[in-house]
């Protein structure tokens, strides 16, 4: 038995989560996405997960170039999560004027306000159709010990 996507969707809604924007330094510019389902995998060594929409612009980008950063937004951010996450049409690297950003290791965008970036050596890949599961070797990272975090919440920002 299997539910239908709209059901998955609106029980995954149910869970506050806090935002982040998963970028890459693509060949034609920045991209990036709302990143839903970006987690923790292992402390030794460091390791991030982020599932990727195969529909996702950056998902190509993301397996190409072997690289990514995942950026916690902080509370005031709510026009970045926005744009990343397709809701203020913007596009492309458009949405990069929105925040400063900077790079680590990698050459992955990291905006200077995030709680705490990591920045990822994608070290595997895992197909499951219309998704990919991305695992990444963080190999940088920073944080700040102020603010608060942008949290999504039935479809929503939260602060």
């Amino acid at each position: 038995m299997t539910i239908d996507a709209k059901t998955f969707w609106r029980c995954l809604a149910q869970r506050a989560i806090g935002a982040t924007v998963v970028t890459v330094d693509g060949r034609d510019g920045p991209a990036g996405f709302l990143g839903l389902s970006a987690t923790h995998v292992s402390a030794e060594p460091p390791t991030l997960l982020v599932s990727i929409d195969r529909r996702t612009s950056a998902c190509a980008e993301v397996i190409e170039r072997g690289r990514f950063a995942v950026n916690v937004l902080p509370a005031d951010a709510e026009a970045i999560a926005d744009a990343f996450g397709g809701r203020s049409g913007i596009k492309g690297a458009a949405r990069f004027a929105l925040g400063e950003w900077t790079t680590l290791v990698t050459g992955a965008p990291v905006l200077r306000t995030a709680l705490a970036a990591f920045d990822c050596q994608v070290s595997e890949v895992i197909d499951r159709g219309q998704v990919v599961i991305v695992l990444g070797l963080v190999v940088a990272a920073t944080s700040r010990d102020e603010g608060e975090p942008l949290i999504l919440f039935r479809g929503a920002t939260r602060v």
